[in-house]
């Protein structure tokens, strides 16, 4: 009788499939991702690979992306740039996954290689810190090979595994369902790590307590001032918080603690400055109503506010420097690094208050507006102006110094143009009968002293709301009998220097939108 001795043959292995590596490389992408993000999150926030990356393509823009971009996702420009960011790491983790996998070590080094860009770009970020930076990119560099590795060497063996030698089954199914469940948890804890770090979203609730009432308070709403209950879908005369707009060019909102913040006045002054938080807050502190305004509006759009401010008088604030005479710009700079200048001329100009906000609409100004203290200056689009993070203030002149937009094309100087917009209605079908058409004007700081609404050109006078002050937009309201049909319907404003809004578009750049806003509806 013979006998023969079954043998357990070792897994036989293959090449890895293309499509596999490919996706080993991806899976590995999300998981160096969401890794680094999560201990960027926890740990500091400033630090994100992700948002490092895209501030440094924020801050290497050619001339007329902004324009491009902001027409393409208008205020979702930011987080359509993070998801840029993120997609296209994915995909070349793929590509390095698919070109890496007979020699593992193209796909490890590329990984390496991205790590350490990350890491450079978090360099460059004056808010983050370089240890987290390596921190977070060493290990989700680590983490990111290691899943990638893994998920190679499981693919390279066969179905034909004895399921004795505990080989499991690794088919393309699961493959695919372990991998997904893997890159879908990385991604997770990312998200988890960004949300840690954008946790606060108001200001910290001890700063409404150290910032004391304000001795001049602004005079109560003239009577006619606000006509919003009278008109659905006219845009409140005061934005609220949540509301109002938000441009800039941080891609992480800076978290800023007023406990160890400060303003630095310097430059071509007669004595350099620095102000902490408790001796800016302790000056006399007044309130008023400003409208301001991005420059990147088009016509009709929503990117212009008007709120409360309470704050410091900025000339004050300028007083104990003592500006010299030959200084022709100031620079406002954020804790980031944001520039914006603006002539000294007009911030001097005693007929117009430039401020240095602490409060918006009585309450603390939220961080993502700015927070501990930021630049409102009538009648000066934001990007010459509007700094937020308020650090430092110096006295240069305008010849010696460009701020962050100017060399990107945009204008060194650039009032606010006299601007209107209809509100409601909408374009679409409209009801006949009595239709009101209304809407906002603004410019600031000349005021608006007339509003006309053209319907098929023919143009009358609307009626407009109580002016706060030149500094602020008024509403506007014409009440249409309308008849059936097709119409056109346009809008123009007069400033309060006689000067009627043109008829002739423009794009936003250099110094912002010109033209009429229209509205086609059909009546009926």
């Amino acid at each position: 009788m013979t006998t023969t001795t079954a043998t357990i043959e070792a897994p036989a292995t293959t090449r890895t499939p293309g499509w596999a590596g490919a996706f080993a490389g991806f899976i590995g992408a999300a998981v160096a991702l969401g890794v680094s993000e999560l201990i960027a999150g926890v740990l500091s926030p400033g630090s994100s690979l992700i948002a490092a990356v895209g501030q440094t393509i924020i801050d290497l823009q050619p001339p007329g992306a902004k324009d491009f971009v902001v027409a393409l996702f208008g205020t979702n420009d930011k987080l359509a740039l993070e998801i840029l960011v993120t997609g296209t790491a994915l995909a070349i983790g793929a590509l390095l996954g698919y070109l890496g996998r007979d020699r593992f070590v193209i796909a490890s080094s590329g990984f390496v290689a991205f790590g350490i860009v990350g890491f450079l770009a978090v360099l460059r970020l004056p808010l983050a810190s370089p240890a987290i930076g390596a921190l977070s990119a060493g290990i989700g560099v680590i983490a990111g090979i290691q899943v990638m590795n893994w998920l190679m060497q499981t693919t390279r063996r066969t179905k034909t595994a004895d399921p004795r030698a505990g080989m499991p089954d690794w088919s393309r199914r699961n493959l695919l369902l372990t991998g997904s469940a893997i890159g879908v948890a990385a991604l997770a804890g990312g998200a988890v790590g960004r949300a840690f770090g954008a946790r606060s979203s108001v200001a910290p609730l001890e700063a409404n307590d150290q910032i004391p009432p304000a001795s001049e308070v602004a005079a109560a709403l003239p009577a006619g001032a606000d006509l919003s209950a009278e008109v659905d879908g006219l845009t409140p005369l005061v934005v609220p918080n949540d509301r109002f707009y938000q441009i800039d060019t941080a891609l992480l909102t800076p978290i800023v603690d007023s406990a160890t913040w400060q303003l630095r006045i310097h430059g071509m002054v007669d004595r350099e400055t620095t102000l902490t938080w408790d001796e800016l807050v302790g000056m006399p502190l007044f309130e008023q109503y400003v409208t301001i305004a991005c420059v990147s509006n088009e016509i009709g759009g929503n990117l212009v506010g008007n709120a409360k401010w309470t704050g410091v008088r900025l000339r004050d604030v300028l007083d104990l420097a003592g500006v010299q005479a030959g200084a022709t710009q100031l620079v406002g700079r954020s804790v980031d690094g944001w520039t914006a200048g603006m002539p000294t001329s007009w911030v001097m100009d005693p007929t117009r208050e430039p401020m240095i906000a602490v409060r918006m609409n009585d309450d603390p100004l939220p961080p993502r507006h700015g927070f501990p203290a930021r630049l409102i200056v009538p009648g000066l689009y934001g990007y010459v102006s509007a700094t937020k993070w308020l650090a430092e203030l110096e006295l240069t002149t305008l010849e010696a110094f460009h701020a962050y937009w100017v060399p990107l094309g945009w204008a060194k100087e650039a009032p606010i143009l006299t601007q209107s917009r209809i509100d409601t209605p909408r374009p679409g079908s409209v009801a006949t009968g009595r239709v009101p058409i209304a809407g906002v004007a603004w410019a600031p700081d000349r005021g608006v002293s007339k509003v006309e609404v053209g319907i098929d050109g023919q143009w009358q006078e609307a009626r407009l709301s109580s002016p706060i002050s030149d500094a602020t937009w008024v509403q506007w309201v014409y009440d249409w009998n309308s008849p059936p049909g097709r119409h056109h319907i346009e809008v123009r404003a007069t400033d309060g220097a006689g000067e009627v809004q043109t008829d002739q578009r423009t794009p936003p750049a250099p110094d912002g939108a010109r033209g009429w806003h229209s509205v086609d509806v059909t009546v009926g």
